[in-house]
């Protein structure tokens, strides 16, 4: 008996030294070198930019084919396929969903790069790549709204937000996302988005490059398993996103929202964890914010297989600062403005928004409010102490076309006084690189400071023009410095 009694305490505690020694290795991080080689490695090197099409990731797709389960879910309201891509043979099943919004894609360009990590071989990541095999479930639903990518737009075909149409369900593509849900059943969701490139962290000028949500489920906001679990994983994800970009990550508002896919899977006993890619300082087309983006999935994804996210607490969650919304591309502090012969020092707070045509996009730049824009951080922010208001000139010669027009030409032209010139030829909302106006419809031009105008116009000390806005852009008359412009032919 008391031979018995050994055995089974020397049982125990051999179970208890091998659990705990596995436990450390489940939890340890994998180091940011590994990640970002294993990135190297594998981006996919057929995407390159933010603005590709559906027909885009259908060889994409199937050149998965040997590695991946691939199923169609169902067309689009124009007639696209919806994609599934599955990988794995774990217990524990994770579904993750890209491009809700048509032109928020840049997850979807790193779960391509994903999808070819996970298919490689004898690299020194095959230890990690049999983890995820055998401990989870993969389901990658990559482009959700085919219609809106192709048009590089929001919404969808029926001009639905689909994600506000998770309950009724007008959509064929929310009812395709509702019943993958379903019939998967995952233990995790990752909600993949893009948010403005104006949020930032809360009451600092620093870019919410990332901001991470675990939706609410109810109008309280209450936590319980399934939200706790989202939360925990998020606050893993944050850890390692402090490293790659410290001070720039943000929480989302958690304000329910009945409408929301995100909200509701959460409802439905999926933990689901909302990513939003934002914007990173010199990377207009998202290629670093790509990398962080697959980075943080796998990491996310070891989390899980791991258990991992049990380390972590709801409150390491709860002390992620929150989102603000306080960015603007150009602010002007103490602008002289001329109103009823009198002169007045005011800021100004400007944005320029994407707009998609035939050639491509442009910027419409919009004064967004005036005043006292002290609350407001800018990209660019000019003192204008000393500075007046100076409306511009129409160039009386007209132009054979905007191709004609070399960006010294305009300089020159800017700093005679024009701040448009005519052209001849060529197409209304062509989109050119030129530092000025051009003007084909019209021999005026729209421009003005107060709130709600297009920001075109010169600044000038004692008469001598010293900048100019043009569609919002700033542009030093004395020290250009080299910067894209994307205007469009007025």
């Amino acid at each position: 008996m008391k031979i018995k009694f050994t055995l089974t305490l020397l049982l125990f505690l051999i179970f208890s030294l091998n659990h705990e020694l596995f436990a450390q290795v489940a939890y340890s991080k994998i180091p940011i070198d590994r990640l970002e080689s294993a990135y190297e490695k594998y981006k996919e090197s057929a995407i390159t930019d933010r603005r590709f099409k559906h027909a885009d990731l259908q060889p994409l797709i199937q050149k998965h084919s040997d590695e991946f389960k691939i199923e169609n879910l169902g067309e689009s309201v124009e007639g696209k396929s919806v994609t599934s891509m599955s990988w794995g043979n774990g217990q524990t099943k994770v579904m993750l969903w890209s491009q809700m919004h048509g032109n928020e894609s840049t997850a979807t360009m790193s779960l391509f790069d994903l999808f070819n990590f996970l298919e490689g071989k004898n690299d020194g990541h095959d230890e990690l790549r049999d983890l995820l095999k055998n401990q989870i479930n993969l389901k990658f639903i990559p482009m959700i709204n085919p219609d809106g990518a192709d048009a590089f737009k929001r919404r969808n075909a029926l001009d639905i937000d689909l994600n506000r149409d998770a309950i009724s369900q007008i959509s064929p593509e929310a009812v395709i996302l509702k019943k993958a849900r379903d019939d998967f059943e995952p233990e995790f969701g990752f909600n993949l988005h893009d948010q403005q490139i104006y949020y930032n962290v809360a009451n600092t000028p620093k870019q919410a490059t990332i901001s991470l949500l675990a939706p609410a489920y109810n109008y309280e906001t209450e936590i319980n398993e399934v939200r706790g679990r989202a939360m925990q994983t998020i606050a893993g994800m944050n850890e390692l996103l402090q490293e790659l970009i410290p001070g720039q990550v943000g929480k989302y508002d958690d304000a329910f929202e009945p409408r929301a896919f995100g909200d509701n899977i959460q409802k439905w006993g999926t933990s689901t964890i909302l990513i939003e890619s934002g914007g990173y300082l010199g990377d207009p087309e998202k290629q670093y914010i790509r990398k962080i983006n697959f980075m943080i999935i796998l990491n996310a994804l070891h989390q899980i297989a791991t258990k991992g996210y049990e380390q972590y607490t709801t409150e390491q969650y709860f002390a992620i600062p929150d989102n603000g919304f306080q960015l603007m591309d150009l602010i002007i502090n103490e602008m002289q403005v001329k109103v009823n012969e009198k002169w007045f020092p005011l800021d100004l707070a400007i944005r320029r928004r994407e707009s998609e045509n035939a050639s491509g996009y442009f910027m419409s730049g919009l004064v967004e409010d005036v005043g006292d824009m002290q609350v407001f951080f800018g990209f660019e922010t000019l003192d204008a102490t000393g500075l007046q208001y100076t409306e511009g000139k129409v160039c009386p010669t007209a132009f054979e076309s905007a191709d004609k027009i070399s960006g010294a030409e305009a300089m020159d032209l800017l700093r005679q006084g024009f701040l448009g010139v005519k052209v001849k030829n060529g197409e209304a909302r062509a989109v050119h690189g030129l530092p000025i106006l051009v003007l084909k419809t019209t021999e005026k031009y729209a421009g003005g400071w107060t709130t709600g105008s297009v920001p075109n116009f010169f600044l000038a000390k004692e008469g001598a023009l010293k900048y100019a806005v043009i569609n919002g852009y700033l542009i030093d008359l004395e020290n250009p410095k080299k910067q894209e412009f994307r205007n469009r032919v007025y």
